[in-house]
This record gives structure tokens, C-alpha cells and sequence, in this order.
């Protein structure tokens, strides 16, 4: 499965919450889609400057509540950073998003841009 492109604007000092459902083409019909279902799995995001960059600027998983598997057999799950946590961003970069399962096979899900708008009023 190849990752989608979603590339997300977040604005710095705010709280920030993305709702995500994803879905993939049924192999039978081709005009419909099939919800993932996330039941036992995982899921690690990383924004970082760059690709090439070895600094991560915030790591998000479901271990540190960043992500939560909302309503996990229709494929939701729900992105969060505090305003505290966004406040402390400083720049734009680039970010993928992984799921694990229980068996630890991994699939990157999304990636893209990462924009910051950054904050004036503090």
C-alpha cells in the first residue's frame, strides 16, 4: 500500500485536533471503499525539519496520547497537540504517519508537509 499525501497547517499556540478516516478501494467493487480497521493496533507520527534531519521536532503515538483510535472499525483515528506542545514548535517541516499491528508489521499511512503558521500573540 502506498502512503497518501496529506499535508497539514498547524497553527502555533493552539490546540490542535485532526480526525482522519481511512479507507481503501474494496478489490471487488471498484466504485467503493472498505474502512481500515485499527482494532489491536498501534499507530507513531514524527514531525521533523526535514527528512534528512536525525532531530525530531514532536513525536506522537498512541502510547503518549498524540494519537487515539477513536472509532477504530470504521478506520478513525484522531491526531492531538496541546497548544503548549504546538507553541513549542518553531518551524515547518515534514511528518509521516505509521501504524503497528499486533503482529509488528509496520504501514506508513499518510505523509507530507507539516506548515506552521506562526503565533503573535503570546
Amino acid at each position: 500500500m502506498l502512503a497518501g499525501i496529506y499535508n497539514i497547517v498547524c497553527e502555533q499556540g493552539t490546540t490542535f485536533v485532526r480526525v482522519i478516516t481511512l479507507e481503501y478501494p474494496d478489490p471487488d467493487d471498484p466504485e467503493s471503499y472498505i474502512p481500515w480497521d485499527f482494532t489491536d493496533y498501534t499507530a507513531r507520527m514524527q514531525i521533523r525539519r526535514t527528512i534528512e534531519s536525525s532531530t525530531v521536532m514532536i513525536e506522537l503515538t498512541t502510547e503518549n496520547d498524540g494519537i487515539e483510535f477513536t472509532n477504530p472499525s470504521v478506520g478513525e483515528l484522531t491526531v492531538r497537540m496541546t497548544a503548549e506542545q504546538t507553541a513549542d514548535l518553531t518551524s515547518s517541516g515534514v511528518y509521516d504517519l505509521e501504524i503497528i499491528s499486533d503482529t509488528d508489521e509496520v504501514s506508513r499511512l499518510i505523509q507530507g508537509n507539516f506548515t506552521l503558521n506562526l503565533e503573535v500573540t503570546r
